[in-house]
């Protein structure tokens, strides 16, 4: 966990999302938690050139609320997310 805090530029004593430290038993599954996506908000922003508040704000366009606001919990498709990521990339190239 400590790792994954020092990748993300967490506080040291900040939670960590149970999923962005476990692997799910196919290791496919195309979503990761609401909380996961914004605790890595900061390294994809870098990563990709785009503002923290770009890319927050495409987490949120990609985000599922619970089912029926109370089964599961709040997601994010990664592979939606990454898509949209690429498109505000190419677009913001392009100007």
């Amino acid at each position: 966990m400590h790792a994954y805090r020092s990748e993300n530029g967490l506080e040291a004593k900040a939670a960590v999302p149970v999923d962005a430290v476990t692997a799910s038993a196919s290791g496919l599954d195309p979503d990761s938690s609401l909380a996961t996506s914004i605790a890595q908000v900061n390294r994809v922003a870098k990563a990709r050139g785009l503002s923290d508040q770009d890319v927050k704000t495409l987490v949120d366009q990609q985000s599922t609320p619970r089912q029926l606001g109370v089964l599961g919990d709040p997601r994010v498709n990664v592979l939606k997310l990454n898509l949209a990521l690429d498109a505000l990339a190419s677009q913001r190239l392009a100007q």
